[in-house]
């Protein structure tokens, strides 16, 4: 049987206090609603269909990438009148899965448990039970049919009896097509807040007689909705905390796993260690016995076997193969291809050049539109001058060169094979293998200078206080 999911996300989120959709705020670098449109395409969805209302074009451009049926709700008429929006879109013989937006732990595993419990039944609930239900909705079963569920009772109309049950309603079921559209064409408004409910299709379905269910999550987080900054933040750590399990059962060394954070894909190899405060974004690739130092930041970058990344350093969209050692205080810049055993040290950066194999840029350097070769060293304070205010040019700079200190080479030049350019050098022409190239000032040494001495400020009259 088809599956079609409704995402409810047409809420403006008043309590996160923000211009931005509450969906659209970011949970590890990506929208709320995404991680659940992300979820939902790992289950194999027919169709996936959006509810949406506040902030539509910023919601329209952030989700743009993704195949949805999009579902305006005008105007915010309760969680009965959001699924009405998507009608049109469901056909009577799917199952149709109503999730919240704004839960994004939600798993997978939990949407599929929920799925084959609806097999089994008319329709499906998914419930959790918590230590401290207090303020939430109660799932009524009843005890003489098999438990099946009669009722979501909210906590102000409970009884002491109901509020004393440990099982609450996440907003999130799974019914038929056909019956949901009958049961929404009888849903009514007529109550304190004048809107349409979706926990009625509850009390329609058991009137009718139909086999109610349940399903839980492994993880009661997983169904934990936001509501404001406070709640997001708690998520952020939630999730996170989960990452960090998850890459420990892998055979990662966290030395604190509540001081790592995940935002994107993060692959790794083995014996692979990680320091405090490290930050992955985007896709990430950590070989064999990489070390990743405290404070670093990698996104999007490839990382050797035996790589060690000292404190502090930035990578983004650089390649690293085996035995590269790279900072404290390195920012490898996108376009950065190190070669085997490549040493890019403290306070270098790198943009947009290929460094070869065993050369170092040890220090206080800046190298972009480059090609290093092998087994050259690249003294402190270098600089490839690759802009001209307009274009930028190619330094290229073949094996076995030696850099000194403090020198600027102007694009375009190359630096031919063995050759040495001395410190303090600005090279505007190209250098023949083997050769030397010395470009300075002539240097002077005066006799007898002297220094400046300090001025005694002069003692300025008093002004004449008859004036």
């Amino acid at each position: 049987m088809a599956l079609s999911v409704i995402i409810l996300a047409a809420g403006k989120g008043t309590r996160m206090k923000s211009d931005l959709p509450k969906v659209l705020h970011p949970l590890a670098n990506k929208p709320i609603v995404e991680h659940i449109i992300d979820t939902v395409k790992a289950i194999d969805a027919q169709s996936i269909n959006l509810v949406y209302g506040h902030g539509a074009d910023l919601l329209k451009q952030a989700l743009s990438h993704h195949e949805l049926n999009w579902c305006l709700q005008a105007e915010q008429l309760g969680t009965g009148h959001a699924v009405m929006q998507a009608q049109e879109h469901i056909n009577d013989e799917d199952d149709v899965m109503i999730l919240v937006g704004d839960a994004p732990l939600i798993s997978a595993e939990t949407l599929k448990k929920l799925a084959t419990v609806k097999q089994e039944c008319d329709l499906a609930l998914l419930t959790v039970d918590l230590d401290d239900p207090n303020g939430m909705g109660r799932i009524v079963r009843d005890a003489n049919e098999g438990y099946n569920i009669k009722a979501i009772v909210e906590h102000k109309d409970a009884t002491q009896a109901q509020r004393e049950i440990k099982e609450i309603n996440t907003g999130m079921m799974v019914m038929g097509g056909a019956d949901l559209k009958r049961w929404l064409g009888n849903l009514s408004s007529d109550n304190a807040q004048n809107e349409y409910y979706l926990t009625d299709l509850i009390a329609m379905a058991a009137a009718e007689g139909k086999s109610i269910q349940a399903a839980q999550p492994d993880w009661a987080r997983e169904v934990e909705g936001i509501n404001n900054r406070a709640q997001l933040a708690s998520l952020e750590r939630a999730y996170q905390l989960r990452q960090a399990q998850t890459l420990m059962h892998e055979g990662v060394h966290i030395a604190d796993p509540a001081r790592i954070d995940v935002r994107g894909s993060l692959k790794v190899g083995k014996d692979v260690s990680i320091d405090v405060n490290a930050v992955f974004e985007g896709d990430v690739i950590l070989g064999n016995k990489v070390t990743i130092g405290p404070n670093c930041v990698l996104k999007n970058c490839v990382i050797g076997d035996e790589c060690k990344i000292e404190a502090f350093s930035h990578i983004e969209q650089a390649k690293l193969a085996s035995q590269c050692n790279i900072g404290p205080y390195a920012r490898l810049r996108p376009g950065s291809d190190l070669s085997e055993g490549a040493k890019i040290g403290n306070f270098v950066e790198v943009k947009k050049a290929t460094i070869g194999k065993g050369s170092k840029v040890n220090h206080l350097s800046y190298i972009g539109d480059a090609e290093v070769g092998e087994g050259v060293n690249i003294g402190a304070g270098t600089i490839t001058c690759n802009y001209d205010g307009v274009n930028k040019f190619k330094t290229q700079i073949h094996d076995g060169v030696f850099v000194g200190s403090n020198s600027s080479l102007v694009a375009p030049v190359t630096i031919e094979k063995g050759a040495t350019i001395g410190a303090g050098s600005t090279i505007t022409k190209s250098v023949d293998a083997e050769h030397l190239a010395i470009a300075r000032g002539k240097q002077r040494n005066i006799a007898g200078w002297q220094k400046p001495q300090k001025k005694t400020p002069e003692k300025t009259p008093e002004r004449n206080k008859n004036k």
